[in-house]
């Protein structure tokens, strides 16, 4: 049966930081539900009622997106070894892009990932521990150096380019701030 908790314990803690993934769930009233797995070294607890994590780009920009409309946030863990767990965090998401007053504050938790284009940061409402019987076991054998790999190559102007492109928008058409206003691309 799952326990309830109405703040991140030590135990929950020490649980997140042995995890190499976790997943990422949004929604807006109408929209597409998006489930993002993330990896990396992306993920920070603040206090036992606030978590962040960084976003780098990729093909969608969903969770942004949603997050504008509707601020909840599901975050999963789940162990793939060791006692069977699943925790999840339950909150209020506001996300930061660069172009925010508190970026640089926030970006500093965070190691200097290429393509870095968003932080959330969330309060936490609720946490919430099951039982993992049914989830496999799965042995870590690193992490992938493709998406870093393939920010580096496009640096800053492809990025951008990218993101304008790839980024502005969701699958369901919502803007997900990105850019503060439109860029330049010509200029």
């Amino acid at each position: 049966m799952g326990t309830q908790y109405p703040a991140l314990t030590e135990e929950h803690r020490s649980f997140i930081a042995a995890q190499k993934i976790f997943f990422v769930g949004t929604a807006t009233a109408d929209s597409l539900v998006n489930i993002s797995p993330k990896g990396m070294d992306s993920f920070r607890v603040l206090s036992d009622t606030r978590v962040a994590w960084l976003n780098v780009t990729g093909s969608g920009n969903e969770s942004a997106a949603h997050v504008r409309l509707n601020p909840r946030m599901t975050l999963m863990f789940c162990a793939f070894s060791g006692k069977p767990v699943i925790l999840r965090l339950y909150g209020r998401a506001r996300v930061l892009h660069p172009h925010d007053a508190d970026w640089t504050e926030m970006a500093a938790l965070f190691p200097a990932l290429p393509g870095a284009r968003q932080i959330f940061d969330v309060q936490v409402d609720l946490v919430q521990t099951s039982c993992g019987m049914a989830v496999p076991f799965y042995e870590y054998a690193g992490d992938r150096s493709a998406l870093n790999d393939w920010a580096t190559r496009q640096g800053e102007d492809g990025l951008i380019k990218y993101r304008d492109k790839k980024n502005r928008l969701s699958l369901d058409g919502l803007p997900t701030g990105i850019f503060p206003e439109p860029p330049d691309l010509d200029g």
